[in-house]
């Protein structure tokens, strides 16, 4: 039976394996961080699971299902959609399929982007074994259909989720910035388990020239959202401002290990009707 975000959320060994998952998201993130600027904001990830989605349920992506759909859950317009689009052909993230009448426009991912896809996957399903020992990323491996039959059940999940479409205060004001996921998850990789419950949680943070330059952000940019969570009393800095530890509330904290609660709630209820019923 899948987990619910609620018996995620208070698992013991949430922290662990969330750490662990924030450390491998970043190191894909360092790898390719060109392609992982398809996921550099909550709307853009949306997108992408609402393309992918399209794709493996129908064989192939139109620009104007894509739009209905994305237009369909209030996700962006439909300008921003199509824009959208075309960056992805022009990163050469998807392509024309071959065969197919070209009037209608009719995209599949490359071969690159479903393997970022897998690799999305397996981070998330290993997160989940951590929290029982179970063998879904084992079961994952076995079926060549695995992406195929997991992903549109996820994107479903994502798509319809209030939590995730209205994450809460510092959360989404992080969902915003460019790779402000990739900021949340620097942070929270630098969180000692056994700092957790103060109410200022230090993390490995200590300059934010150097954390810009490592996340390829604005120094600028990313200050004035820092600046923006620390008016919130969301992160702060143990001694001079931009050049000590950086803090995070234990509030804010708690509410990115909520969202990681819904999202992995999400994936382990479409691996169990993708998979595990299949």
């Amino acid at each position: 039976m899948a987990f619910s975000a609620d018996e995620i959320a208070g698992h013991p060994a949430l922290h662990r394996v969330v750490r662990s998952q924030a450390k491998a998201l970043l190191a894909a993130y360092q790898s390719s961080p060109r392609l992982s600027s398809v996921f550099a904001t909550q709307q853009r990830w949306l997108m992408a699971h609402a393309g992918l989605a399209l794709y493996f349920r129908q064989g192939a992506l139109t620009t104007a299902r894509f739009l209905q759909l994305v237009e369909q859950h209030s996700v962006a317009s439909r300008n921003t959609a199509d824009a959208f689009i075309k960056e992805m052909l022009q990163y050469n993230y998807v392509e024309l399929l071959p065969g197919t009448d070209r009037r209608s426009n009719p995209l599949r991912p490359t071969d690159q982007t479903l393997q970022t896809l897998a690799a999305w996957a397996v981070v998330h399903l290993t997160t989940l074994d951590g929290l029982d020992g179970g063998r879904r990323l084992e079961a994952f491996a076995s079926r060549p259909d695995a992406l195929s039959r997991l992903e549109p059940l996820i994107a479903d999940g994502l798509l319809t989720s209030s939590p995730i479409r209205s994450p809460e205060k510092t959360f989404s004001l992080f969902t915003w910035l460019n790779n402000g996921g990739v900021v949340m998850e620097w942070l929270i990789s630098g969180v000692e388990p056994g700092l957790i419950e103060q109410d200022r949680i230090p993390t490995g943070v200590v300059s934010i020239g150097e954390f810009a330059s490592l996340l390829k952000l604005s120094r600028t940019h990313l200050a004035r959202k820092l600046r923006e969570a620390e008016d919130l009393g969301s992160v702060g800095w143990l001694g001079q401002r931009g050049n000590s530890t950086m803090w995070l509330s234990r509030g804010f904290y708690h509410e990115y290990m909520g969202a990681q609660a819904v999202k992995l709630a999400i994936i382990d209820e479409a691996f169990e009707q993708g998979l595990t019923a299949a």
